[in-house]
């Protein structure tokens, strides 16, 4: 059996599935052309870059397995493939302690201005460094503060959990009865219990000097001019999810106004070509959609979707 992985898959995951047996293709095809060429596999994985939508797989009646490397499958029709006998699979799991770490990389960059403060001093060859220090010299600490974490699924609980060990309070919200506590491993393998608190929306919103989002793809901004309306002054925002969550013109108002201190963004909503107001203002600290995109993360998706697949295509 021949495997697409169109957007590549870890050296590891590779190796297992050719040691079970199967081609494994990594040469990338672009989109328009996978309508005829996918006819040539048994199966395909993607990132977030390929869809796979109806009339692809309508195309592609020898298609068995579709795998997703990653958490959301938003790029996939995924009832309509299963509704065909196809099995469609991903890794929620694996990238989720890359994902929080990545929320956290973007919350100590805003509360210290690392964002701006190097675009000056690089960008802009700015080494005025009295005028730098008075102009970014009200950074304030994440320890006592408390962040609002909306979506409470894997990734939610571990960026809750990086945050309960930088000494923050915890808040979340969540369609579904979650945990009052989370249990932390410190240093010599010790385990305790920390308490999480959950919430409405509403209360996340009005309650929290920090908000993570951590929910899929929504036909409405879950954050536009009236959610903005309700937060505190002076709130950060960050938005490792997917594009599309949060409204991006009400939130550059939001931070113009000072309502949002400051916002960071790794996805957006019109990748891979972001709006340009969004680009350039001051107050959003930017990466390009690469929560997963860690060595670690990328093995742990890896060998999680060879085995799946193997799982899948054995049937």
């Amino acid at each position: 059996m021949r495997i697409l992985a169109n957007d590549g898959i870890d050296a590891v995951g590779k190796k297992i599935l050719e040691e079970a047996g199967f081609e494994v293709d990594t040469n990338h095809i672009p989109q328009e052309e996978l309508i005829e060429k996918l006819n040539a596999y048994d199966a395909i994985t993607v990132r977030s870059a390929t869809k796979v939508r109806q009339a692809l797989i309508d195309a592609c009646p020898n298609i068995k397995a579709i795998g997703r490397g990653g958490v959301g499958m938003d790029n996939i029709d995924v009832d309509y493939a299963r509704s065909k006998g196809i099995a469609v699979i991903n890794t929620p799991a694996a990238s989720s302690l890359s994902v929080a770490e990545l929320v956290f990389a973007h919350l100590l960059n805003g509360v210290r201005f690392l964002y701006d403060s190097n675009r000056k001093m690089v960008g802009e060859g700015n080494t005025n460094f009295g005028g730098l220090k008075k102009a970014y010299a009200k950074g304030v600490e994440l320890r006592g503060k408390t962040i609002g974490i909306v979506g409470f699924g894997r990734i939610g609980r571990e960026t809750a959990k990086v945050a309960l060990g930088l000494g923050m309070d915890v808040i979340y919200t969540d369609l579904y009865d979650g945990p009052a506590s989370l249990e932390l491993t410190l240093s010599g393998g010790i385990q305790v219990d920390v308490p999480v608190h959950q919430v409405s929306f509403e209360e996340v919103l009005k309650k929290s000097d920090f908000i993570s989002l951590h929910v899929p793809f929504l036909e409405k901004a879950a954050i536009s001019k009236d959610e903005f309306a309700v937060m505190k002054d002076g709130v950060g925002l960050v938005n490792a999810s997917r594009g599309g969550v949060i409204d991006e013109l009400e939130l550059i108002q939001a931070l113009d106004s000072g309502k949002v201190a400051f916002a960071a963004l790794d996805v957006f909503d019109n990748e891979p070509t972001p709006r340009q107001e969004i680009l350039t203002h001051p107050k959003i600290s930017l990466t390009p959609h690469i929560g997963a995109a860690t060595n670690e993360a990328q093995e742990r998706i890896g060998v999680e979707l060879a085995n799946l697949l193997i799982d899948a295509l054995k049937k």
